[in-house]
């Protein structure tokens, strides 16, 4: 568990699951292993597989060891949703997230399809929030696996954004992040791309997050457009939770 995450649109990390594989285009140059690999290095015990998907079980009841709420984004580090994680482990997982009620969790997945195919085994509480990754507009379909799933909050993380977007259907959708890459061979993305998303999240009454431009050096590049920070967030009143005393 990683308090004080340095990503914009969260608190915290926990990762129960870690290391993962490759899938589409938006995963060459993927942030995970690069930290898994120099994690590795550092003896880290959860990473002495480097980033060969691995287990932790003794990592799972970490929430509910952590009083004060956070907002998590879960397994940072994998994909929850990876063919090799077991589906018990999975439900595992939700049945923590649903007994520390007091926290918001942030689920993202490149695996939509298992992901609309697991959906009715697990129970969706409204502290868990459930994205899909979505990078080019070959992966849109991601988008329409999403929209299966009875999670308060359904949103798409578009990063790396690699090319137009084209028209989103974004009915369902209660969130939309873009950012560009970042770190060694960023590839490139255009404003034109960033704000066609935009102004579609407009007219459809989406909240927009630009997390930001990327490029190797992401901090000079920033984060402002048109001379702003978007960091528009999901209403919470529809994933209102419990916070125990």
């Amino acid at each position: 568990m990683a308090f004080n995450s340095s990503i914009e649109w969260t608190t915290s990390t926990w990762n129960p699951v870690t290391g993962c594989s490759k899938v589409s285009p938006g995963c060459r140059h993927c942030y995970a292993e690069r930290m898994a690999k120099r994690l590795q290095a550092m003896g880290q015990a959860n990473y002495r597989e480097g980033f060969r998907l691995s287990l932790h079980p003794h990592a799972l009841d970490l929430p509910l060891r952590w009083g004060k709420p956070q907002t998590i984004f879960v397994n940072s580090m994998s994909d929850l949703f990876h063919e090799e994680v077991p589906d018990d482990y999975i439900l595992q997982v939700f049945a923590v997230m649903e007994q520390a009620s007091w926290h918001q969790f942030q689920v993202l997945t490149k695996r939509a399809k298992r992901l609309a195919a697991l959906g009715p085994s697990l129970p969706w509480p409204n502290n868990v929030w459930m994205g899909v990754s979505v990078e080019t507009a070959t992966w849109k379909r991601r988008v329409d696996h999403l929209r299966l799933v009875p999670a308060a909050i359904r949103f798409l993380s578009i990063e790396p954004l690699l090319g137009p977007m084209g028209p989103l259907d974004l009915d369902g959708i209660h969130w939309v992040i873009v950012g560009g890459e970042s770190g060694p061979g960023a590839r490139p993305m255009l404003r034109e791309w960033v704000v066609d998303v935009q102004q579609q999240c407009l007219a459809q009454d989406v909240p927009f997050f630009f997390k930001q431009w990327g490029g190797t050096n992401k901090k000079k590049a920033g984060r402002l457009l048109d001379g702003r920070t978007w960091d528009a967030m999901p209403s919470r009143a529809a994933a209102e939770v419990l916070i125990p005393a």
